[in-house]
């Protein structure tokens, strides 16, 4: 077979396992208890009438919640199915299989025991009262899969009401990652932040996000181009001018970016860029090998749509780009957010951290690309991969040491303490599962598509 032929057959394997898999395993998480049930007196202990007592304790002191359950390593992940990978609105349901996953990765890649809830709700105060009734049971929430631009204003508004860290991971987990990522490929192909031309494909969740850290963190902005559906973004985009109150972040950009003020779409943006980070569609074809050819010299492509990038990476490399990265794992460099909040929501839960600020998200995406560094990075390999296990407890400590240094963390704990409360909690979550497989308590994968 064809080496390109072979590559489009081979795409398609994760999606034939993942619909044998799914259904034999009815789904990819369950409930366990953490304490030992041997006698009928150890029920009188952990139920009636001995859990009287904690909740008594509690009741008088509510930070003890936190030591007498399990609220100090629980979270949420809260969606209303309207915005899922790069599928669409399709519904509540059908994000369930996306939000089980997310639980089994914070599971084995940061030990957090991270519940599902997917709501059968799109209204915007309904969210927002919703989440904030579900503070009691959770030490954080994740917002996930929600459109633009409900997504902003859920968690803009939401951050200042709650009493507890609340992370939107469509904006600042891929953000994070991204800036790792950028960090890493600029130094491979010798090039510094600072003076690149940028081509943002997309201005949704993850290109607004991302468009903002990069603004913090130095990017020129006269030299920038951000493009929507409509087009790339400038001064004389009437559309944006009369929504911008229901969008105010694009026309902040058409009004900080592109010097020029170049017009058009994709394929002029991309001409002469040193950079496209894009968040459009699913491709693949929308972005074609043509427009990435007439990108500058050593050029730098991250086709982060899900579940298919925007430009099959081989074609991207095939037109010239050094540097590609996509948001899959069957192919080399993926750019996913689950090198991030594993670690990040360790780091806070273990330091009871009250916000999670863009300065954690900095050190975090800073300590992952120093982790990816020191193993060594080139063109084909400039992250970490996310079972690389030291990652993780790595980033945990990177995040909880700016909370505590930002003074928005409830515990004061050492880099040491941190580091090695986060390893343990980690390392048991994936020994657990082991143990399960190897006892048969949990069956045994198929043999896979994909040789």
């Amino acid at each position: 077979m064809p080496a390109r032929d072979k590559q489009h057959s081979e795409v398609k394997w994760p999606a034939e396992d993942a619909l044998r898999f799914h259904p034999l395993y009815r789904g990819k998480i369950q409930m366990m208890p953490k304490c030992p049930i041997e006698t009928h007196e150890d029920f009188s202990v952990w139920y009636t009438p001995g859990v009287a007592a904690p909740c008594k304790a509690i009741a008088e002191e509510t930070d003890l919640v936190y030591s007498y359950t399990n609220r100090a390593n629980s979270i949420a992940i809260v969606t209303d199915g309207s915005r899922v990978l790069g599928l669409g609105d399709i519904g509540p349901e059908a994000s369930l299989p996306v939000m089980e996953g997310k639980a089994l990765l914070f599971k084995i890649l940061g030990g957090v025991d991270a519940v599902p809830i997917c709501l059968d709700t799109q209204d915007l105060t309904e969210l927002i009262d919703t989440i904030k009734r579900l503070q009691p049971s959770f030490g954080g929430i994740n917002l996930e899969d929600i459109a633009q631009p409900k997504c902003f204003s859920l968690l803009d508004g939401l951050r200042k009401q709650l009493r507890i860290p609340l992370w939107h991971d469509d904006q600042q987990g891929t953000a994070t990652v991204v800036l790792a990522a950028l960090e890493n490929a600029l130094k491979v192909v010798g090039k510094e932040l600072d003076k690149i031309k940028l081509a943002l494909i997309g201005a949704g969740a993850a290109g607004v996000a991302t468009y903002r850290f990069l603004k913090v963190k130095g990017i020129d902005l006269s030299r920038t181009t951000v493009c929507d559906r409509g087009g790339i973004l400038h001064r004389g985009r009437a559309d944006l001018e009369k929504s911008q109150e229901e969008y105010p972040d694009k026309w902040s950009i058409c009004l900080e970016t592109n010097e020029r003020q170049l017009a058009g779409g994709i394929p002029e943006a991309l001409e002469g860029s040193d950079v496209c980070i894009s968040f459009a569609s699913s491709g693949p074809g929308v972005i074609e090998a043509g427009w990435v050819a007439n990108m500058a010299r050593d050029a730098v492509v991250f086709a982060c749509a899900n579940p298919v990038p925007e430009i099959w990476p081989w074609q991207a490399a095939g037109a010239g780009a050094r540097v590609v990265a996509t948001g899959r794992g069957d192919f080399p460099n993926q750019l996913n957010n689950s090198l991030a909040f594993p670690g990040i929501f360790r780091g806070v839960l273990d330091v009871r951290a009250r916000i999670v600020t863009d300065e954690m998200a900095f050190a975090a995406a800073a300590e992952i690309a120093r982790f990816a560094e020191e193993r060594g990075i080139h063109d084909g390999d400039i992250l970490p991969r996310m079972d690389e296990w030291e990652l993780h407890p790595r980033t945990a400590v990177a995040t909880a040491m700016k909370a505590q240094a930002q003074g928005v963390a409830g515990l004061c704990r050492s880099r040491e303490e941190v580091y090695r409360t986060a390893s343990e909690i980690i390392s048991t979550a994936r020994e657990a599962s082991r143990l399960l497989v190897r006892e048969g308590l949990i069956k045994p994968l198929p043999q896979r598509v994909h040789g």
